[in-house]
């Protein structure tokens, strides 16, 4: 991560012929960047919806011309990203979501990927009404509002068509490993890094390698987590995340309406009680409820990242009470979250 000196030396000349927007501080004892390794006595500076940079607060001080601090206790993360949201109002600390919506025009309540769920059960019924409804509702969202096809198709053709349409429209594809197999969903082109699935249930080592291949994340669901496969794809890959909704349908099952942390705590407490040793594990489910959740919506990279923390990324982070020498442990304890700030901006302050 470069050096508060050095992006302060960047943004100066972006300050010549026009008004600079205030650059404010958010200032906190921890900081989980999570693209990095915790940093105690640390800030995160904000310029509009955009981080500037991360580091220790004496140095941003000194660096910026911050016009406005908000010094927090307890711990600021990137915000948590919802891998297929079960909740429609916005859970406090989830700053992304991938949801499913009848419209696509709708106007989204977080950023993140809105999926058009395609379950036509016949071929027929797909091309004679199905997929000019599909097609029509995707051409009249504005871009560069991100969506995708949610393809919970049984029928293999319409599966291999929704797949062929993604591709053509360079959409996010959403699977469920509880209708399909990894197999039929590789054989009819859906699986690649432009998609991810959502699981429920345990996976054999062949399935898992497919997956791991193909660079589809898995989002694990609490419909509800298993333990084995859940932990197997945490020691074999960086491909996971986390999602609320489970694939049966029920409703979730670990905690509130979109508590990712809640179930990460879940899995924990699983693998704590059948005995399995996951070297790192408290980290690996933060970083499967935040930056592998970017990773599952296309949104871990670039500028206006999400699910971590850096120059460039989106302003997108969670303040919560925890407090601890192992700052992952700490956050997987179920502290309060203080405030929620999307964009720059706090949405859910107390």
């Amino acid at each position: 991560m470069p050096s508060a000196k050095r992006a302060a030396q960047q943004f100066k000349p972006t300050l010549r012929g026009r008004a600079p927007e205030p650059i404010v501080l958010h200032s906190a004892p921890l900081v989980l960047p999570m693209c990095a390794d915790p940093l105690r006595g640390a800030a995160v500076a904000v310029r509009g919806d955009r981080v500037l940079q991360v580091g220790p607060r004496e140095d941003l001080l000194a660096y910026f011309p911050v016009t406005r601090e908000h010094r927090w206790p307890g711990m600021i993360v990137a915000g948590l990203v919802d891998a297929c949201s079960a909740a429609a109002p916005s859970p406090p600390g989830v700053t992304a979501r991938a949801g499913l919506v009848a419209d696509p025009a709708e106007p989204a309540r977080l950023p993140g990927v809105s999926y058009v769920e395609v379950s036509y059960e016949s071929e027929h019924v797909w091309e004679t009404t199905g997929r000019d409804a599909v097609i029509t509702a995707i051409r009249e969202v504005d871009r560069p509002r991100t969506v995708g096809i949610a393809a919970y198709t049984p029928d293999p053709q319409v599966l291999e068509d929704v797949a062929v349409l993604a591709r053509t429209f360079g959409l996010r594809l959403m699977a469920d490993l509880d209708r399909h197999s990894p197999a039929a969903l590789d054989e009819a082109g859906v699986l690649g890094p432009h998609c991810h699935v959502t699981c429920g249930r345990p996976l054999d080592p062949g399935e898992r390698k497919l997956l791991r291949l193909r660079q589809s994340v898995v989002a694990l669901c609490p419909s509800p987590p298993h333990p084995d496969g859940s932990l197997a794809l945490l020691d074999e890959s960086d491909h996971v995340a986390l999602a609320t909704r489970p694939s049966t349908g029920d409703g979730p099952r670990a905690g509130d309406p979109g508590d990712l942390l809640g179930l990460a705590r879940t899995i924990r407490r699983h693998a704590k009680e059948r005995g399995h040793r996951t070297k790192g594990l408290d980290r690996k489910l933060v970083e499967a409820a935040t930056l592998g959740g970017a990773r599952a919506l296309g949104m871990a990279s670039g500028p206006g990242r999400v699910g971590s923390l850096g120059p460039g990324s989106r302003a997108d982070f969670a303040v919560f009470d925890a407090r601890g020498r192992y700052p992952y442990a700490a956050l997987l304890s179920g502290p309060r979250c203080l405030a929620t700030v999307i964009g720059g901006r706090i949405t859910s302050p107390g």
